[in-house]
């Protein structure tokens, strides 16, 4: 039987490489981005198989409209890909409430607000795919990115607890942690105002995320395989990072958080009342 998708920022990136993956499987996506627009090529190249529509993930009054309309439509809703994200370069102190709060509600309000919209019609049948895409930048960080990784651990954190809850009720979470993808993503990133005590720190991090667009090794489309695979698997991984750069940076990450605890955990253990 062939699936129904829902995937937000289907125009561009993975959210487009899901969606003509999804096609090419004999699915049917729900392609949603803020202007339609931008999936005219894709819905006249398979117009029985991809749906335009219109949403603003933060727009969270609409979320539970669409939700209930697809489903109503379609029936139910097979996979859904919270995808839509963007970028922001700036040191913690350079970083506004405004800016924070914007990149939260991008990254881990518009997702949650999605997710309960659809989990009542997979708890239903029992089955069903919920895709988290978050990065690298979900498990470890470095400076200019502190906003940006505050919202992916979030949404990390939130999908981790989300698996156990929904797991028995036959419904996967796959968190997907790409590295360096070639999707636009610093095309569109935002930047905090400067302060310059933190040029040596953040100012390689300005720099390459003003260089590097259009010459990111990672292929979408490759990436999209590997998801529909990890979808496909009978024990479907929890993360799943994408890329050489991620899984050695994730790896690494892990290893130097273990050997730190190593270091102190003498001390870390010596912590209860005494008996």
């Amino acid at each position: 039987m062939s699936r129904v998708w829902l995937v937000t920022g289907a125009n561009s990136g993975f959210g487009r490489a899901i969606t003509e993956a999804a096609v090419a499987a004999g699915d049917t996506v729900v392609a949603t981005a803020r202007r339609t627009g931008t999936l005219d090529d894709l819905v006249a190249r398979h117009p029985d198989q991809v749906e335009p529509v219109r949403l603003d993930v933060t727009d969270t009054a609409r979320i539970d409209t669409v939700v209930a309309d697809v489903a109503a439509r379609h029936g139910r809703i097979d996979v859904l890909v919270n995808n839509a994200g963007r970028t922001h370069v700036g040191a913690l102190e350079e970083t506004t409430d405004a800016e924070l709060r914007s990149l939260f509600e991008v990254h881990v309000f518009g997702p949650a607000a999605l997710t309960r919209a659809v989990l009542p019609h997979m708890r239903a049948r029992r089955s069903g795919a919920i895709v988290q895409l978050s990065s690298m930048g979900g498990q470890m960080s470095f400076a200019g990115f502190a906003a940006y990784s505050a919202t992916k651990f979030a949404l990390e954190g939130m999908s981790e607890a989300l698996a156990d809850e929904v797991g028995p009720l036959g419904i996967k979470v796959l968190v997907v942690e790409p590295g360096a993808f070639r999707t636009g993503l610093f095309g569109g990133k935002s930047l905090s105002t400067e302060i310059e005590a933190y040029a040596e720190t953040v100012g390689p991090t300005r720099r390459m995320a003003a260089t590097v667009d259009g010459t990111q090794p990672g292929d979408p489309a490759k990436a999209a395989a590997a998801i529909l695979t990890a979808l496909a698997a009978e024990r479907t991984p929890l993360r799943l990072p994408l890329g050489p750069d991620a899984v050695d940076a994730v790896t690494g990450h892990l290893d130097a958080v273990r050997a730190e605890i190593a270091a102190w955990e003498e001390v870390a253990r010596d912590t209860d009342f005494d008996s």
